[in-house]
C-alpha cells in the first residue's frame, strides 16, 4: 500500500528508497533452478578457498611472499561472493527481491571495494615475480614488509577513496524514475541509470575508476611480464622453470580481464545481449574467479599441491 501511494505521487516529489532487483525475472519459473549452479559456485568458492587460506596459514613450507599474496588472493576471492550470492539465493527461492538504497549503497562499495584487490594483487604478484627473477639478490630485501609497503600503500588509497567516493555520489541521486533493476544485486551504474536529473558525474567517475585501477593495473602488470620474459630470455635461464608461476598468474589474469572486460562493455556499448546474458556476465565477473583462482593454484603450484595431497591423506587417516 505504501509503495503504490507512493508510486501515484509527482516524480518530482519522490524518491525512491527502496528498490526491486528483477534479475532474470524473463526466465520464469526456470529462475527457481538457478539457486542449484549458484549454490554449488558459492559452496566450491568458500571450500576451495577455504582450505588454501588454511594452508598458507599453518604450513610454513608457505610463508615465502609470493604464497602470501595467494592467500590475500584466496581471501578477496572468499568474501567478494559473500556479500552478493546469499541474497541471490533467498530471491531465487523466495522472491525476496527487495533491497534498501543504505543497503544497495553498501553492497555496491563491498562488492566493487573488494574486486579491485583482484587486480591489485595480481599487480603485487607480478611484482614479486618481477623481483625474484629480474633481481634475485635483492629479493628478500624488496619483498620485507617495510619495503613492500610501498608498493602497496597508493593502491590500498586509491581504491579506498575511488569507491568511498563513488557511493558517496550514488547516494546523493534521486531515484524517481523507478525503482526496477534488471540485476540480481546492486552495481553502480544499475543504481545511477534508475536516478533523474544530471549523472554524467556519476558516469565520469565510474569511467575513470575503471582506467585507475583494473586498466592501470593491468598495463603495469603487462609491463613487469614483458620485463620478466625479456629477462629470461636474456640470460639463458630455463625458461618454464623460472616462468612457471608467471604463467599461472597470466591464465589467471586472462580469466579475470576477459569477464570484467564483458561486464563493462555489456552495460556502456550498445549490444545485442539480452539483460539476463548480461546479469550472468556480471554474475559471472564477480563469482567465476573466486571458484576458478584456487584451483588453478592448486593444480599448478608445486608448493601448494604437495601441502594439499599432505592435507588430504591427513584428512583420510582422522579417526572417524
Amino acid at each position: 500500500m505504501v509503495m503504490s501511494s507512493i508510486q501515484d505521487l509527482p516524480a518530482e516529489n519522490i524518491s525512491f528508497t527502496v528498490f526491486k532487483l528483477n534479475g532474470f525475472y524473463s526466465l520464469g519459473e526456470w529462475r527457481r533452478f538457478l539457486f542449484i549452479p549458484y549454490f554449488f559456485m558459492l559452496l566450491l568458492s568458500t571450500t576451495s578457498n577455504s582450505v588454501l587460506i588454511y594452508l598458507i596459514i599453518t604450513q610454513r613450507a608457505l610463508h615465502s611472499p609470493m604464497f602470501v599474496l595467494i592467500g590475500l588472493m584466496s581471501v578477496v576471492d572468499l568474501f567478494m561472493p559473500i556479500f552478493f550470492v546469499p541474497n541471490m539465493l533467498l530471491s531465487f527461492l523466495f522472491d525476496w527481491n527487495q533491497i534498501s538504497l543504505v543497503d544497495c549503497l553498501i553492497q555496491i562499495f563491498c562488492v566493487q571495494y573488494v574486486g579491485a584487490y583482484q587486480s591489485t594483487l595480481l599487480l603485487w604478484m607480478a611484482l614479486d615475480r618481477f623481483f625474484a627473477i629480474c633481481r634475485p639478490l635483492s629479493y628478500h630485501n624488496y619483498m620485507q614488509m617495510p619495503n613492500f609497503l610501498k608498493f602497496i600503500i597508493v593502491p590500498v588509497l586509491r581504491n579506498t577513496l575511488l569507491n568511498i567516493t563513488m557511493v558517496s555520489l550514488a547516494g546523493k541521486l534521486n531515484f524517481c524514475m523507478k525503482n526496477e533493476m534488471d540485476h540480481c544485486f546492486c552495481e553502480h551504474m544499475g543504481l545511477v541509470q534508475l536516478a533523474c536529473g544530471d549523472t554524467s558525474t556519476n558516469n565520469l567517475l565510474g569511467l575513470a575508476s575503471a582506467f585507475l585501477v583494473s586498466t592501470s593495473d593491468f598495463v603495469f602488470i603487462t609491463i613487469s611480464y614483458v620485463m620478466i620474459f625479456a629477462s629470461v630470455m636474456k640470460s639463458g635461464k630455463s625458461s618454464m622453470k623460472a616462468i612457471n608461476t608467471c604463467i599461472t598468474h597470466i591464465i589467471i589474469i586472462t580469466f579475470s580481464l576477459v569477464f570484467a572486460l564483458m561486464a563493462f562493455l555489456s552495460y556502456r556499448i550498445k549490444n545485442n545481449f539480452s539483460p539476463s546474458s548480461r546479469i550472468f556476465i556480471s554474475t559471472m565477473y564477480a563469482l567465476f574467479p573466486s571458484c576458478f583462482n584456487p584451483i588453478i593454484y592448486g593444480i599448478r603450484t608445486k608448493e601448494i599441491r604437495q601441502q594439499l595431497v599432505k592435507f588430504f591423506n591427513h584428512v583420510k587417516v582422522l579417526p572417524h
